[in-house]
């Protein structure tokens, strides 16, 4: 936390925002390989977000768990970092619209007050629209595109926002409880999660961070800029690939995954939403508006 940074728990004044979307990620159980808190930390330097809040990390943390940090402040005095939820705002490029930045960690404690928290500081900048993202662990293999799925906040919004529903059942973490309580409280939510092949889950994986923002990109209608991410993405597959080659059971296995992908696409290819020319030609036209003009927003 820098000095220009809220006190956690302090009652910020909060600015007059337009049209505001709120894009939110959350380290720990949520965000395999760090693919979602990476793509949240990009958007924050990429458009230049200032501080707005932070949530009192004393009602949701345990800090035997999320412990604080010290840290020497001029070479002398020490200063205690006490790490939780941020909330920062910034101006979506080419527009006149806000985006809100939700940079979290997953909670300890307390999930729906911390939930009912946050859509508080949601209710009072006059939020629109709430992404969530996500990453989870999944035998994908890593040569191929990550694939990315989702959750929409009814049915007539899937194919409009071109989310692949999820089939997941079972545990859930904080992204899927506050995509629900959005939805609960009547704001339109979209939660979009990256695959991270299982066999590379401990390293940070810029692939899959970058598969994010490209989704980010589509449902917003502007360019993100990628900055030196989509080279990290190669370096990573270079190695991992460089990994995989030197063991030959592990070799074997990304050769069943890729065999694998291969026949689900080719079982889905003739059932995915926009396969048509019409559709396909319209999304090269979204790519180059957003590329070209800097995006109109949404």
């Amino acid at each position: 936390m820098t000095d220009r940074e809220p006190r956690p728990g302090a009652e910020p004044d909060l600015p007059a925002l337009t049209n505001p979307v709120m894009i939110a990620a959350f380290e720990g159980w949520n965000d395999a390989g760090e693919a979602a808190s990476t793509a949240l930390e990009h958007l924050e330097l990429s458009w230049d977000a200032t501080p707005l809040a932070a949530l009192d990390p004393e009602e949701y943390y345990d800090f035997q768990v999320t412990r604080p940090h010290v840290r020497l402040a001029e070479g002398v005095t020490r200063k205690i970092e006490w790490h939780t939820t941020r909330l920062s705002v910034a101006t979506l490029p080419g527009t006149d619209r806000h985006v809100v930045l939700v940079n979290g960690i997953e909670p300890n404690l307390r999930w729906r007050t911390f939930c009912a928290e946050l859509l508080g500081y949601a209710d009072r900048l006059g939020v629109t629209k709430v992404i969530t993202l996500g990453a989870l662990l999944t035998d994908t293999p890593h040569t191929r595109p990550t694939p990315v799925s989702g959750i929409s906040y009814d049915k007539s919004s899937v194919g409009r926002l071109r989310v692949e529903p999820s089939t997941y059942q079972g545990p859930t973490g904080i992204v899927g409880v506050f995509q629900q309580a959005c939805v609960e409280a009547g704001i339109p939510a979209v939660s979009f999660w990256a695959a991270v092949p299982h066999y590379v889950s401990q390293a940070r994986v810029p692939k899959a961070a970058v598969a994010l923002l490209h989704r980010v990109e589509e449902i917003l209608d502007v360019e993100v800029p990628l900055g030196a991410l989509p080279e990290q993405a190669e370096e990573w597959e270079r190695t991992v690939s460089e990994m995989a080659d030197a063991d030959d059971e592990v070799r074997e296995y990304v050769r069943q995954l890729e065999q694998q992908a291969s026949e689900e696409e080719r079982a889905d290819v003739s059932d995915l939403p926009g396969s048509s020319g019409d559709a396909i030609a319209a999304d090269f036209e979204r790519y180059l508006r957003r590329r070209g003009s800097g995006g109109t927003g949404s």
